[in-house]
């Protein structure tokens, strides 16, 4: 008899778990979702004060460009930028794992805290949890004098809500006078050539400010950028972490120094090319004005002000409006903007990923299914073909309108995420980024009105596979149900 009683009492037990585990996992899903269903439209206000002069100037500015394309050069660029630190470093990223390229990065920032320059890194909270972790370097790092890192809005179970708000950004600063920001977080994924079979193609935008250390200083898009920097960094959703050495982890952290000091020395010696003054002028064209432009910082649904700020841009177009986004996921007033800039402006094109090339399945899931919307729309498409996965965000107009940064076509970057992208006025740097932008357009399918492939040349279409075929027949439905998210 005593047995069945215990029996009965676990089954109550094992009843009672079960139960808060359903009613908390309802809990989530509410949470993550009814909050994001309706994100807001951009206020008047905003509207009111929008002009679209902000971003043309008739002279020459302060600030020269350069497109960053290679991985390598992503790589290089940023460790020779950072050696070139006098006072400050500030380096915002979506993503930093623990790879060869981060700790290469972690071993000049380290020797220019050891120099005296103060060096600011801030990283979601979500990924930075999950990919830095408790890796002994970013405790070599977070422990330095002259060294803080934060993560932007960890993340509190209790709160399951604020796991949509997620920091995107991805920028380097130094001091006021050198940018970098585009769309690669700081892994091999994105930097170096370290695993060319496991490699993502993207951009950034190089800014020198030729002013800096001068009164014209202020007229940089660096001031813009620093200032932008410095409200998340003092938002109250940013952390700091990695700021005390756990008593178990002191052994390692003291390896960890000698290592990054190690790859110092080695990078040292096997480029020094990377450790030599700048001089950025020959490397760089002349520009008419830089802007930034971002998302609110908040993490709860956003207004779109980068997507509003660039379809007027998009509408403004004289001759030609050219996007390349890694991912196309539109809500309804998206669909809407995207067709009024293609009743108003005879070469409208868009370059994404095939579903066979993407490497993201929640944005290739959603494509497969509204695929024929986004033919409606009027854009030209074309679908990458190339050996790697395209994560690459910019967009031409006409010609002398360029915009880069993290910033994707879709709803999450729209609504959800920070973004920052730079608008760039210039002919020049127009041109250049015109180049690599048809470079990639040589290895990518037109898309005709049927969803079928026209003919580019020689280029072959990638094949899906049988495995991710099947996958997307079922996700392309379900993730309908909350591609709000997406």
């Amino acid at each position: 008899m005593q047995k069945f009683k215990n029996l009965s009492r676990k089954k109550k037990i094992l009843y009672s778990i079960l139960s808060v585990l359903i009613v908390y996992l309802i809990y989530v899903v509410i949470s993550v979702t009814i909050p994001f269903a309706n994100p807001p439209e951009v206020s008047e206000d905003f509207k009111n004060n929008f002009s679209l002069n902000s971003f043309y100037s008739d002279t020459r500015s302060v600030d020269r460009a350069a497109v960053v394309e290679t991985s390598q050069d992503a790589l290089d660029v940023r460790i020779h930028m950072i050696n070139q630190a006098k006072e400050k470093i500030a380096i915002s990223s979506f993503s930093i794992k623990h790879d060869r390229s981060c700790k290469e990065i972690a071993s000049v920032v380290l020797a220019a805290a050891n120099r005296g320059v103060k060096v600011q890194i801030l990283v979601d909270g979500l990924t930075g949890f999950i990919d830095m972790g408790a890796d002994p370097i970013y405790y070599a790092l977070g422990t330095h004098e002259n060294v803080e890192i934060r993560y932007y809005n960890m993340l509190n179970l209790l709160k399951p809500w604020t796991a949509n708000g997620r920091l995107h950004d991805k920028y380097l600063i130094i001091d006021d006078s050198l940018l970098l920001l585009g769309g690669r977080n700081i892994s091999n994924y994105f930097l170096g050539e370290y695993n060319t079979n496991v490699l993502s193609y993207d951009r950034d935008i190089f800014v020198y400010n030729t002013a800096a250390e001068t009164s014209s200083s202020k007229e940089s898009v660096l001031t813009q950028i620093w200032s932008y920097f410095e409200s998340v960094w003092n938002a109250k959703e940013s952390e700091p972490v990695f700021d005390r050495v756990p008593r178990h982890k002191k052994n390692s952290v003291t390896k960890a120094y000698e290592t990054l000091g190690s790859i110092y020395q080695d990078l040292k010696t096997t480029q020094p090319q990377l450790f030599t003054e700048g001089d950025y002028v020959p490397v760089t064209v002349p520009t008419n004005k830089i802007t930034l432009i971002t998302n609110p910082i908040h993490i709860m649904a956003k207004e779109p002000l980068i997507w509003y700020q660039m379809v007027e841009l998009m509408k403004n177009a004289k001759k030609r409006v050219y996007i390349q986004t890694p991912y196309a996921v539109f809500d309804s007033s998206m669909y809407n903007d995207m067709k009024e800039i293609s009743n108003k402006v005879s070469d409208f094109r868009m370059l994404i990923n095939s579903t066979a090339g993407g490497d993201n399945v929640m944005a290739s899931s959603d494509y497969t299914f509204n695929k024929p919307k986004v033919i409606k729309t009027g854009v030209q498409i074309y679908e990458f073909q190339g050996d790697h996965s395209m994560h690459d965000k910019s967009v031409l107009i006409d010609d002398d309108i360029s915009i880069i940064g993290s910033f994707n076509a879709d709803m999450r970057s729209a609504y959800l995420d920070t973004e920052v992208m730079i608008v760039v006025h210039g002919t020049e740097f127009n041109k250049q980024l015109e180049s690599y932008m048809y470079a990639m357009q040589d290895k990518s399918l037109p898309v005709l009105l049927d969803g079928t492939y026209g003919s580019n040349g020689d280029v072959i279409p990638l094949e899906l596979s049988t495995g991710k075929k099947m996958l997307y027949n079922i996700t392309s439905v379900v993730f309908q149900l909350f591609r709000f998210l997406l």
